[in-house]
């Protein structure tokens, strides 16, 4: 995040504006999925739109390779120690990580503390839940801090396990993937996207679409370090080899291409492969790596556009690790009303849309920017 939290580029080097923008054009869908998710889960039925919203975290991590690659794979370890590396990564990441967790204790009381069964859960599991959260070590299946009693790893703001996942990859890269030569790191990309599309292929996870990784059972675990180590060393690979192609209106481009994908309905067949998987496979090995090179080969051409791209690129990140605690109590209110189509309660659902969008710039502006400036002055040095 990153997913959604793209790496900060070297202190020297230009943004990528184009990337800024996919990566909250990602976002976004990302939101309209989870709403859409809602009345799939109120209902019991399939996901009736960016039905396969899911794979944006796949995106988010090939956009993150790149971007990392890029700004640090010439100085790690020469300029920039690998110490100063992941305080750069906590700077970044955390401090929004631990606002999704507050946000998320506080939408859970106003919920009522009650598991999805109705169970009630105590205080202290709750604030045990918000401990673990802040410092983010992820709960079982079935712990007491495991509050809303469906296996989240984050029960308090799901979607923070694609960061889990890109904490791994930023240890692994400063340690390990960062010293392959380039032809060692094809290989090792060439053996990952086999292992991923086989996972996806052959349905390894029973779900009949690669959205795996939100819980710690033993397939969703070995799926999420899949579905982050293929895109995220790729990212790695396209960054080291990347030459610019000449393309007019990349942003639109690829801003329409990731709609398109994400709205293609679920791809029937299980047998003897999952056409869904295969889908989604061909999505993160071939049109997402295609999307990033022809992004990071635009250019924003006028004032507008890179107003836009950068207002996007500022609350991705914010948006995609705040808007779930609040979904939360959408689908709760759903849940209670017995409303299970987009029709009849459109009105709230944009509410809750353009609530999350504003939440993530307040969160931005007001904290996140702030707490990472003074961060930034205590402990990084300059270099």
């Amino acid at each position: 995040m990153q997913q959604i939290s793209s790496a900060a580029f070297s202190d020297t080097k230009p943004h990528y504006e184009l990337l800024d923008g996919l990566r909250g054009v990602a976002a976004l869908l990302v939101v309209w999925y989870h709403v859409f998710e809602g009345y799939a889960f109120a209902g019991g039925t399939l996901i009736e739109s960016i039905n396969h919203g899911y794979l944006a975290v796949d995106f988010f991590f090939i956009l993150s390779g790149f971007v990392i690659g890029y700004a640090y794979d010439d100085r790690l370890g020469k300029s920039l120690t690998v110490k100063n590396f992941f305080k750069r990564r906590l700077i970044r990441l955390h401090p929004m990580v631990v606002m999704g967790a507050v946000l998320g204790v506080i939408t859970f009381c106003i919920q009522g503390s009650e598991q999805w069964d109705g169970t009630h859960v105590a205080t202290s599991m709750v604030m045990w839940a918000l401990l673990f959260a802040m410092f983010f070590i992820p709960a079982y299946p079935g712990a007491g801090y495991e509050v809303r009693g469906n296996g989240e790893m984050f029960p308090l703001n799901g979607p923070s396990w694609s960061l889990f996942f890109e904490y791994i990859g930023n240890i692994l890269y400063a340690l390990f993937i960062r010293r392959l030569s380039t032809k060692a790191l094809t290989v090792f990309v060439v053996l990952l996207g086999i292992c991923l599309a086989c996972f996806a292929i052959f349905d390894v996870s029973g779900y009949g679409m690669i959205g795996v990784g939100w819980t710690l059972d033993s397939v969703n675990f070995v799926g999420g370090l899949l579905r982050m180590l293929f895109p995220f060393s790729l990212g790695l690979l396209l960054s080291r080899n990347f030459k610019p192609v000449k393309v007019r209106g990349a942003f639109w481009i690829c801003s329409f291409v990731l709609l398109v994908l994400f709205c293609v309905p679920y791809v029937e067949g299980v047998e003897p492969i999952c056409m869904n998987g295969l889908f989604e496979a061909f999505c993160i090995v071939v049109v997402f790596p295609v999307l990033i090179i022809l992004g990071a080969s635009g250019n924003t051409t006028d004032k507008t556009s890179t107003r836009i791209c950068k207002f996007l690129g500022d609350i991705s990140f914010p948006l995609y690790i705040t808007h779930y605690p609040f979904m939360y109590l959408f689908y709760s209110w759903l849940i209670e009303n017995q409303y299970f189509t987009f029709g009849e309660t459109w009105q709230v659902a944009l509410c809750v849309y353009v609530w999350n969008i504003l939440v993530a710039y307040l969160c931005l502006k007001l904290y996140d920017e702030p707490v990472r400036r003074w961060l930034s002055k205590k402990f990084l040095k300059k270099r």
